[in-house]
């Protein structure tokens, strides 16, 4: 049992870790007037590729649940991810989205009445506190907009990801990964030609750099993140998302030349740390965490 929930646990590594790398990806590929259409052209394919290979429609109240969570875990999500990816540098950006780690512990609390575990509980706040080392106090002179739409991404994927844990648990990561990204893609789509007008034209890079961000970003990130919010506890997923800044920092250094130092060294060891600390549950809750989901899933629907 342990051995499957660490499988779990590295299945969810993927998401962060390819959301982490979107960063240096849009900052350096992609145009910076475009968000709107950034994040159509983002989720949009993604979104029918795996409706493809999931063969399942919504039903009943999922039409409506999938233009909900897909407004906050897509449509609202990639605009302010594009935003703050074009306005800050990656670390940074990536660094501030790292506090959804203690944000999902939070709505798990509010909206599952699940209180958090000692053991997540002291991994994202030492997670945190490795962001902030990471992060070497540097933020100040980042540009404000920049840091709004990080954290105001930070606070609508929180709260979608767990919306997702309390209705989706009877429903496979394929189906709930593609209405999510089409339901998202729906929403934002009118936005996107009232505001911007027509798609920005592509070069060879830009669109070398939406098709990494619709196959590895989106469509191979989310159907890992949500097949860790059928198995794992959203506090445990919240914080393997640490695994973000921790991305973002390795390729802003590698790729665009960011700083590294001692901050950074450290920093990364707390983070991960902070995961191991997170991952970790006490013997007597193991087998009885799945069912608990469940069951609370299923009252609140």
């Amino acid at each position: 049992m342990e051995d499957k929930r660490w499988m779990w646990i590295l299945v969810t590594a993927i998401a962060p870790i390819a959301w982490g790398s979107g960063y240096v990806v849009t900052r350096s590929l992609l145009p910076a007037d475009a968000p709107l259409w950034g994040g159509v052209l983002r989720a949009l394919p993604a979104g029918l590729l795996v409706l493809l290979l999931a063969r399942r429609l919504p039903h009943g109240s999922w039409w409506w649940r999938s233009l909900v969570l897909g407004t906050l875990n897509v449509g609202g999500f990639f605009v302010l991810v594009y935003i703050a990816g074009q306005r800050l540098p990656s670390s940074l950006a990536a660094t501030l989205m790292s506090a959804s780690a203690a944000m999902m512990l939070l709505f798990a609390w509010l909206l599952l009445r699940r209180r958090p575990r000692l053991a997540s509980a002291v991994g994202a706040t030492v997670g945190l506190v490795g962001v902030g080392v990471m992060l070497g106090f540097e933020a100040e002179g980042a540009d404000p907009w920049g840091v709004a739409a990080s954290l105001g991404a930070m606070l609508a994927s929180s709260l979608g990801f767990v919306l997702t844990s309390r209705w989706g648990a009877d429903v496979p990561a394929l189906p709930m990964t593609a209405w999510q990204l089409i339901g998202g893609s729906v929403v934002l789509l009118p936005v996107a030609v009232i505001v911007e007008g027509p798609p920005p034209a592509l070069t060879v890079s830009s669109a070398a750099g939406f098709a990494y961000l619709t196959l590895i970003a989106t469509a191979l990130a989310y159907v890992a993140w949500f097949s860790g919010l059928r198995h794992l506890a959203p506090g445990v997923v919240g914080v393997v998302g640490l695994l973000n800044p921790v991305t973002g920092v390795v390729l802003g250094v590698a790729v665009a030349g960011e700083a590294f130092g001692a901050p950074q060294v450290v920093g990364v060891g707390l983070v991960l740390a902070g995961i191991v600390l997170g991952a970790v549950t006490p013997a007597r809750q193991r087998e009885r965490q799945p069912r608990v989901a469940v069951a609370v899933a299923h009252s609140r629907t």
